[in-house]
């Protein structure tokens, strides 16, 4: 990583300890960090009623995002659920209570002063089926194919490699996944610099993309069913935006890859775990092919 991108992302890390460390010592009470929590564009503000009663205080309180994922993702049920940069859990908790005892709830965060804080939130929630994990999202530390929905609240626009995100956001969605997050994301005619300087005021360190470029990103890292919708603006030229979109089911993640259907293969099966699968070798059946190799298909 460049010493620019090391900078950045240590101005983040150091941005949302700080703001933390203020929700757990009672200097920042429900506002967080000015720089970030601009009017009622930001933060908890955006959640309804409903949800915040539900919570403790400190994960309101610690909420710095510009949406709400948990009702953009359209969570069921018995799904498992990763979210990005999670902060002091106020979506993982949301989450967890959406997706009941059958389903999980992941958050990911790079900052120890936020997982702590997030942990101690789920402690007072007395919510069980959470996870928090320490990492960037631009590594996610978890195997491929594991995931239903990915979410995330206004953190991918810090993100000092956005095409790395995209990319494993969709390497850990089971194919048919889907993506429900909140982002900060720039009109398609701000040039980089005037990005820059709105970004400046409602914290986008890293900077934001565009509209166009956005979707374009999430294309080239494979996803379909695009949309990115505008929600309200932040800043001149600068909007809350919901986006929305889809792993296909038609691919098969092999050795870390992904390949088409027709070219994969696995335990002597083209197309392994589908429902077009055959043998490599035509005289053998599918079931022969797997049980001479040792293997089947994995949940």
């Amino acid at each position: 990583m460049s010493d620019q991108k090391s900078e950045l992302r240590e101005a983040v890390r150091a941005r949302y300890a700080a703001a933390a460390t203020a929700v757990t010592t009672g200097a920042a009470g429900c506002c967080g960090p000015a720089a970030v929590q601009i009017d009622e564009t930001f933060g908890a503000t955006l959640y309804s009623t409903a949800d915040r009663d539900q919570l403790p205080a400190e994960a309101v309180a610690a909420s710095m995002g510009c949406g709400n994922p948990t009702a953009v993702a359209e969570l069921r049920a018995g799904e498992r659920v990763l979210d990005l940069g999670s902060g002091g859990g106020i979506d993982v908790l949301l989450s967890a209570r959406r997706v009941g005892p059958t389903g999980k709830a992941y958050g990911l965060d790079m900052t120890d002063e936020m997982l702590a804080l997030a942990l101690a939130n789920t402690a007072k929630a007395g919510v069980t089926n959470v996870e928090f994990l320490k990492g960037t999202i631009e590594a996610i530390p978890l195997p491929a194919n594991t995931i239903d929905v990915v979410i995330s609240n206004c953190v991918i626009n810090l993100s000092v490699d956005k095409p790395a995100v995209f990319a494993e956001t969709y390497r850990v969605l089971v194919p048919g996944g889907r993506i429900g997050i909140t982002d900060v994301v720039a009109d398609d005619h701000l040039t980089p610099d005037q990005r820059a300087e709105r970004g400046d005021y409602i914290g986008c360190i890293a900077g934001a993309l565009t509209f166009a470029e956005y979707s374009a990103s999430l294309a080239a890292a494979g996803f379909t069913d695009i949309h990115v919708i505008r929600t309200h603006e932040v800043a001149d030229g600068m909007h809350s935006a919901i986006i929305r979109a889809t792993k296909p089911t038609n691919t098969s993640e092999v050795t870390g890859t992904t390949t088409s259907d027709a070219t994969s293969t696995c335990c002597g099966v083209n197309a392994c775990c589908t429902s077009g699968e055959h043998a490599v070798d035509p005289t053998v059946s599918v079931a022969e092919a797997k049980a001479a190799a040792g293997c089947g298909c994995q949940s």
